[in-house]
């Protein structure tokens, strides 16, 4: 999509993509080796989720991936000043098969910087059950300079 393309209110829709054990393993060995994400038994016995989660960052790169897709792939999408906020209300598990609910909430111009588009989005994450597993707010920006 491009700039031009996103107006307020607007609702985006990805996937849905399906989760792995091997994955969700792959990701925390590299990047969150905490025992729950890592060590099947253990999450089995002892975490309160009753089994092995995917890390919190691991789903917010799912969601990156499924917006890129649909939504920021062949855009003038450069880069992000960061997240309003982050949540993840209910864990991923392997097995899982998540679709991304983007909705607009504001598009514009920089006053400022001629040439930057701005845009204020809402990620939600959801299971094939339709529970939320990612709730984010993020802003994007785009060079419009021609």
């Amino acid at each position: 999509m491009r700039f031009a393309d996103f107006h307020e209110g607007q609702l985006i829709e990805a996937g849905p993509y399906a989760v792995s054990e091997e994955e969700v393993l792959a990701f925390a060995r590299a990047y969150d080796p905490q025992w729950f994400h890592v060590d099947p038994e253990a999450a089995a016995e002892r975490s309160r989720f009753g089994g092995l989660i995917a890390s919190g960052w691991h789903t917010c790169g799912i969601a990156m991936r499924l917006a890129t897709e649909a939504a920021l792939h062949g855009s003038e999408s450069f880069a992000s000043p960061g997240l309003a906020y982050v949540k993840w209300p209910n864990p991923v598990r392997p097995g899982d098969a998540l679709s991304l609910r983007a909705t607009v909430l504001d598009v514009r111009r920089s006053r400022s910087q001629a040439g930057l588009g701005i845009l204020r989005w809402r990620w939600q994450l959801f299971n094939q059950q339709g529970t939320e597993v990612l709730d984010l707010e993020a802003t994007s920006l785009f060079d419009l300079a021609d």
